[in-house]
């Protein structure tokens, strides 16, 4: 650890507080495909039992309507995010007829570009915009790369800890802009270091041969339906992913140097026409294929493993959230599913999350160069498509590094980190935590990604058959999930006010889609 992140340890052991990080939050959003009988993705509408999709805060839908999507309120304890996540499941299961829920982040079999149906969100004006926003996408990158399914852990520090973390700084800043600038010092390192997120709890190393749509690969073939990499761990976050490719193109890249640059970057985005989009054609014959043709629609197109977000108020643009109320929470994005686990997620995971991010806080945070910035995209690619080949180098301040030793070097250094957030439990999770994930940098094949491929292998069955009988697997444990009558009645009710609050906003539209458009994009 360098010595500026050894002394800000230091002062805070030395603050002792132990109820010091108590009012942090943490949040989980998880996607998940439901799959018809036959194997292929579902081709029914959103279950209108579950709610509006548009307004439920917690079941929603990605981008297509048969990609759901799992939101958990922000809770103080990982334990509760999870138990909440495990709910909210088993209740949807009680309300699916013959479907399942996919178990992995690739998906089920795909009959390519028309068999994935864009999710709907009813006719008011907030539902149209979301449902052109992902046409909009389909035009520009696929619709078959947007059904792959992620796990986000969302994370924010108590205001405590930044008062004390403030004055352990010796910052005169206003206290807001303080936090605004930590986090950003947190998300540069959490870049830096985030090739370690898909090396540890990457469970993507394969994929259906459906998922290409007889586009040529350089994967190779594991059997007559699958193609994988000897030495893949997340191909979800390599070349083969959702990227925004046109912004490498033309030169555009988010800023991560404070939240004035951030937002600037973002908004130049969203507000600069792109010639490969104006030819798609914004509205034709009537329709929108769309929302604009700038490099960006909105600013959630971006593709970033880490961003910094703030709730939004209405129909509020997130720049101008982050501009006005500062950043509220940081959004991980490079979570695979973990297809051995029901949840997608599990508590060890968290714990050392948590204390990555604690850690890329507490470190010494330079800018990003725009050498380190292509460091940092290529490192994040090599450890996608072949982080467990023992031969690999990574890129660290133009040099060559093998993974296996910097990953050591990072576990070292976030012992400290660890022993700190242990301080008020007897039991150690954290540490825990951090000597589980080290294992599995000293043994690769213990990872998730090594041990799938060898799941595959020893079960002679290729991604398909692996993951639908995982998800037959997910499907028992979740009908044995007793969930309690006031869980059961929460969700209930929340199904119900979600349809009347659709109802409404469609019985409110009173501009027309245009000028609700217009409207939404002159905000300053």
């Amino acid at each position: 650890m360098h010595k500026l992140a050894q002394i800000r340890l230091a002062r805070l052991f030395a603050a002792d507080k132990q109820l010091l990080l108590d009012g942090r939050l943490i949040g989980l959003e998880k996607e998940t495909l439901r799959v018809a009988p036959q194997g292929g993705l579902s081709q029914k509408p959103h279950p209108r039992s579950l709610g509006s999709a548009l307004t439920h805060p917690y079941i929603t839908t990605d981008y297509s309507e048969a990609l759901m999507e799992f939101i958990t309120p922000p809770f103080g304890h990982s334990s509760d995010a999870l138990a909440f996540l495990r709910d909210a499941q088993a209740y949807v299961y009680g309300h699916l007829d013959d479907e399942q829920l996919w178990a992995t982040s690739m998906p089920c079999v795909v009959a390519c570009e028309e068999g994935v149906p864009i999710a709907w969100y009813g006719s008011s004006n907030a539902g149209m915009m979301k449902h052109v926003y992902r046409r909009g996408l389909g035009y520009r990158y696929g619709k078959v790369m947007q059904v792959i399914a992620g796990v986000h852990f969302n994370y924010s520090l108590p205001e405590n800890f930044w008062r004390l973390y403030q004055e352990i700084e010796g910052s005169s800043q206003t206290l807001r802009e303080f936090i605004d600038e930590q986090y950003f010092a947190l998300i540069r390192n959490l870049q830096r270091f985030g090739w370690l997120i898909p090396y540890l709890f990457g469970a993507s190393p394969a994929v259906c041969k459906s998922f290409l749509c007889g586009k040529s690969t350089s994967l190779s073939e594991f059997d007559a339906n699958t193609y994988y990499g000897p030495f893949a761990t997340s191909l979800r976050m390599g070349d083969i992913g959702y990227q925004n490719n046109k912004e490498n193109e033309i030169g555009i890249k988010a800023c991560y140097r404070n939240l004035e640059a951030y937002i600037q970057s973002l908004q130049y985005a969203i507000s600069t026409p792109y010639k490969g989009y104006e030819e798609i054609g914004v509205k034709v014959n009537g329709e929108y294929r769309q929302l604009n043709a700038n490099i960006l629609q909105i600013e959630n197109e971006y593709y970033s493993t880490v961003r910094p977000k703030q709730i939004l108020e209405g129909y509020e643009k997130p720049t101008l959230a982050l501009k006005r109320r500062g950043v509220r929470y940081i959004e991980l994005r490079s979570l695979d599913v973990n297809a051995f686990e029901p949840l997608g997620i599990n508590a060890m995971q968290m714990k050392f999350i948590e204390a990555l991010m604690v850690y890329c806080l507490l470190q010494d945070s330079q800018q990003i160069c725009h050498n380190e910035q292509y460091e940092i995209d290529q490192n994040e690619l090599d450890v996608a498509h072949k982080g467990r080949d023992p031969q690999l180098k990574l890129q660290r301040d133009a040099r060559a590094v093998s993974l296996r030793q910097w990953a050591l070097e990072i576990c070292d250094d976030m012992q400290g980190v660890c022993e700190l957030l242990d301080r008020s439990h007897p039991d150690k999770p954290y540490m825990k935590a951090l000597a589980e994930q080290r294992e599995k940098v000293t043994d690769p094949q213990l990872t998730p990604s090594a041990r799938m491929l060898q799941t595959m292998r020893e079960n002679g069955e290729g991604f398909y058959r692996f993951a639908r009988r995982m998800s037959q697997q997910h499907f028992d444990y979740f009908r044995q999930v007793e969930i309690t009558a006031e869980q059961r009645r929460f969700f209930d009710d929340l199904a119900v006010s979600s349809l009347q609050k659709q109802a409404q906003l469609e019985a409110d539209n009173s501009l027309s889609f245009d000028e609700f458009l217009q409207n939404y994009f002159s905000q300053c």
